[in-house]
């Protein structure tokens, strides 16, 4: 558990937000570290009407329409007296969503049902991913991007850090808007996944469409060496967040992570995973 003390440095309303400093510290259980709340590093996409937004898994690009009825429209510009609007989308292909095991399992389990810890110190890391030179499996086929086990040999991971997030290898604002549907993109060899788990880690979050390939014959192993462990125990309590994007800007290394996730019912949910900078 992470034990906060928290030392407003500058009033509210003293400074205006971009350049309030509320510094924290932090007891982990082995270390103590000094946080700067006040200088959030957002690593998730906004979601947004229209082609704006990165799109996988064959889905509809989101959609957000003013309200419409009975002599009613949801639309200030169009003459309404308020804005509101019905919005559709896919958490899984519409942006940055974090799932539970739900997403896998046949009894149904909400993402907030099990995870209800939200800060979290982490790890950020890029990977270059391996390009198959040949086939390796039914479904891991020559050409394929793939983050291997030996991807990430030389990752240190401190006993407190139990969030793992993975910028992949070229990576550019293209990820904001990317069409995934169709184009087999990176995915993790389930050996990863398993390393991953083994180092302690149980938030991982990356830039990708999925930990699985996008066509693997229903298998989801990567989840599954996730989620279970050798001897089949499920991890409630962890997770998986994908289509997060980290700008070049954020340097690797340890972070505070506020791991926000809308209260949907549902196997998956938007969310809004945020880093904060520490310093021991």
């Amino acid at each position: 558990m992470v034990h906060f003390f928290v030392h407003l440095l500058t009033p509210f309303q003293a400074l205006p937000l971009s350049m309030m400093s509320m510094k924290a510290t932090l007891d982990t259980g082995i270390r103590s570290i000094s946080v700067d709340l006040g200088r959030p590093l957002p690593i998730s996409i906004r979601m947004r009407h229209g082609k704006v937004n990165p799109v996988a898994w064959y889905a509809p690009y989101p959609s957000f329409e003013p309200v419409r009825m009975d002599g009613f429209v949801g639309s200030v510009s169009e003459g309404g007296s308020v804005n509101t609007r019905d919005i559709k989308f896919n958490p899984h292909g519409n942006g940055t969503h974090t799932e539970c095991i739900g997403h896998i399992t046949e009894e149904v389990h909400e993402v907030d049902e099990y995870i209800r810890d939200f800060m979290h110190i982490a790890q950020l890391i890029t990977v270059k991913p391996s390009v198959l030179e040949k086939d390796i499996s039914e479904f891991m086929k020559a050409g394929d991007h793939v983050i291997m086990p030996t991807d990430l040999q030389d990752v240190n991971i401190a006993g407190d850090v139990k969030a793992l997030v993975l910028r992949t290898s070229p990576n550019s604002d293209e990820k904001l808007t990317k069409v995934y549907t169709g184009s087999n993109p990176c995915y993790m060899h389930p050996l990863a996944m398993k390393l991953i788990r083994e180092m302690g880690i149980e938030h991982v979050l990356l830039d990708l469409p999925s930990v699985d390939r996008e066509s693997d014959g229903g298998k989801m192993l990567a989840h599954r060496a996730f989620w279970y462990d050798e001897n089949g125990n499920a991890r409630m309590h962890a997770s998986i967040t994908e289509m997060v994007y980290v700008p070049n800007r954020i340097q690797d290394g340890e972070y505070l992570l506020n791991l926000m996730i809308s209260p949907f019912g549902n196997d998956a949910a938007p969310s809004k995973p945020t880093l904060y900078s520490i310093h021991s």
